[in-house]
């Protein structure tokens, strides 16, 4: 059987971690249920074209609208704009959505065990890759990792906070560091959410992260440059 390639959004993250280092996923989220207004008055394609400088290998789009206000606009305009592979996040449950994703340029598709049954899980993970995408596969539990497993993931992202009550909780990456052994063999492992200090990129990249997900943390960061380059440390 032949080995798939990996896609544009997976090798960004490959070419980081052969630098050394655990990748940085900026998270382009215009409000946080938690924290409320993150842009404060920012332009959010313009901040993202700043963080590609700052050395963003890939990005990250919110893209769901009434409790976190992105938009497939907004993921439109950074994919043109960036320049980099970008991630789509939202609750995605349909072959539409993916259409839609696919129409709008993103390299990758966020899929979440938590908010669809298994075989519509293994069905939008298939039709990811027909269309070109590679499947994010968002996990929270050890169960749920199992599934992540049966798919034979491979960009697995572990979200420290729970998505289904809208990362409402203060979960962090010790998550991270107690579902890491159960990742698929060879696959990319991404902590998400709950990062918010070097402390917490360190303890993801010890636990296995090859990457580390980070949204409120940059937005909230008097210096956004100084923090994105903080939380950049030595992979492992």
């Amino acid at each position: 059987m032949s080995v798939k390639l990996p896609g544009r959004f997976s090798s960004a993250l490959i070419a980081e971690n052969a630098r050394g280092l655990v990748a940085v996923i900026p998270d382009i989220k215009c409000v946080s249920p938690k924290e409320g207004d993150l842009l404060r008055g920012r332009d959010p394609v313009e901040t993202a074209k700043v963080l590609v400088c700052y050395g963003a290998p890939v990005l990250s789009v919110v893209t769901e609208q009434e409790r976190f206000g992105g938009s497939a606009e907004l993921l439109s305009a950074i994919v043109q704009a960036a320049e980099v592979p970008v991630l789509r996040k939202d609750f995605i449950t349909s072959e539409d959505q993916l259409l839609e994703t696919a129409e709008l340029g993103a390299a990758a598709v966020l899929l979440i065990c938590a908010i669809t049954d298994e075989k519509n899980l293994a069905r939008l993970y298939e039709k990811t890759l027909m269309l070109g995408m590679e499947p994010f596969v968002e996990v929270h539990t050890a169960q749920e990792m199992e599934l992540a497993n049966t798919l034979g993931a491979r960009l697995v992202g572990i979200n420290n906070r729970n998505i289904v009550t809208l990362e409402k909780d203060d979960g962090g990456p010790g998550r991270t560091a107690a579902l890491a052994s159960g990742a698929p063999a060879g696959a990319l492992l991404i902590s998400e959410s709950g990062i918010l200090s070097t402390a917490d990129a360190k303890l993801a990249a010890s636990s296995g992260a090859n990457a580390v997900l980070v949204g409120t943390a940059l937005w909230q960061a008097g210096d956004m440059g100084a923090m994105y380059q903080s939380l950049r440390v030595k992979l492992g």
